[in-house]
């Protein structure tokens, strides 16, 4: 039986982007005001949003998971940095990695096809996705407990 497609936004719903904003210079905060995610290098210091991974692993039997997630097209080492990302936290090939080449870049999100998204924006497409989104972070779905309780 084919599993429903379930695509997961990385930042603010996988990793954490406040939590590398702790790790990073003051002087480089100040320089990239207003402009974080072009940082070089501030995609591999996120942590995982609380919940998160273990969730991954609760939702990859019942459905097919990728990352799909936009990235900031000015800042140099994003893409690398947020697939070193997956790797830190999911492993790499031969691992029990549900994301192995399973991570879409995209800023128009609605030109996917699949049954979920979960994001915590409407913005790049997420608003118009054409199936069910699921808005992280929301009133109805605080935390990764609630996504869960809905989905399993």
């Amino acid at each position: 039986m084919k599993k429903p497609i379930v695509y997961i936004d990385m930042d603010g719903v996988l990793a954490d982007f406040k939590s590398a904003l702790t790790k990073i210079s003051s002087e480089l905060i100040d320089e990239f005001a207003g402009q974080h995610d072009n940082i070089p290098g501030i995609f591999s210091l996120m942590d995982p949003v609380p919940g998160a991974i273990e969730a991954v692993y609760a939702l990859k039997d019942k459905y097919d998971l990728y990352i799909l997630s936009s990235s900031p097209w000015e800042n140099p080492t994003a893409l690398g940095d947020k697939l070193a990302w997956v790797k830190k936290y999911f492993g790499g090939e031969g691992s029990d990695n549900v994301f192995f080449r399973k991570v879409i870049f995209s800023s128009a999100k609605n030109l996917s096809r699949g049954d979920i998204l979960i994001d915590d924006r409407t913005a790049n497409g997420a608003g118009e996705f054409p199936g069910r989104l699921i808005r992280f972070g929301s009133s109805e779905f605080p935390n990764w407990q609630s996504v869960l309780d809905e989905l399993l």
